[in-house]
């Protein structure tokens, strides 16, 4: 499905990225670990469009995105969030998951008065069904800044979904959550591939990655230093110095 073949990325001469090969599989639930600084979010910007790449190719569904604009990218059936929520905080709950969905079905440049046109009702209907799906019917005529900070979390996600993705890549989504928080998010994005979805995610919090993901990738200083199921990667001697340094001799 994503295919990501000899990535790099430099930032003068800093090499946020070095050669960097792997590939996501339908139907995944993939993760992207590593300590701060590791270059996680570097990648997921390259995939999104939202930085290029210095060198190497990522291909989606076949399609090579290297050098394709951010909106482009989201067309062909790819969404993400961020580690720092950006929602329209003016607008209600359901206004949020509604803006989104316009700039998926557009073709052009409209305005929002497409809303009223023979397919408002479908996309009413799509709408709730997110805002159900997600936890979030009782709250979708309160502003989105209101929310209490775990369903900030879900109504970004759910404002992702609402691109249609066929590949969604959330970055850090359970940050901030207390642990009956997390339990729910890990439900949903179950969920969430269990509709047909791959899930490509960033996460700090062990107990997510491991409790969720089929399959793990591990970056430290740019390089990929070890990949595999949960179980290899707890047991991955590379993996374990990168978190808790080598101890002297």
């Amino acid at each position: 499905m994503l295919e990501i073949a000899h990535i790099s990325k430099d930032f003068g001469g800093l090499k946020a990225l070095k050669e960097i090969t792997f590939h996501v599989k339908e139907k995944q639930i993939y993760g992207l670990i590593g300590p701060n600084g590791a270059g996680k979010t570097t990648l997921f910007n390259l995939i999104t469009g939202f930085l290029p790449a210095t060198h190497g190719s990522i291909q989606f569904l076949g399609n090579e995105l290297t050098g394709l604009k951010a909106h482009k990218i989201a067309k062909l059936g790819i969404a993400r969030t961020f580690q720092n929520i950006r929602l329209f905080g003016t607008m209600t709950v359901k206004e949020n998951i509604l803006v989104a969905q316009n700039i998926r079905a557009r073709s052009g440049v409209t305005s929002l008065v497409q809303f009223f046109s023979s397919k408002e009702r479908e996309l009413q209907e799509k709408a709730d069904d997110l805002l159900k799906r997600m936890g979030l019917w009782e709250k979708r005529k309160e502003q989105s800044l209101s929310l209490a900070y775990g369903e900030q979390r879900r109504l970004e996600i759910a404002r992702a979904l609402a691109l249609e993705p066929r590949l969604l890549l959330l970055d850090e989504p359970a940050a901030g959550m207390n642990e009956a928080e997390t339990e729910d998010l890990l439900g949903r994005i179950s969920e969430i591939r269990n509709t047909g979805k791959a899930v490509f995610l960033i996460e700090h919090d062990m107990n997510v990655v491991m409790g969720i993901c089929d399959y793990i990738s591990v970056l430290n200083f740019g390089e990929l230093i070890a990949e595999g199921t949960p179980d290899e990667i707890q047991a991955s001697e590379a993996v374990i110095e990168a978190y808790l340094g080598r101890e002297e001799e």
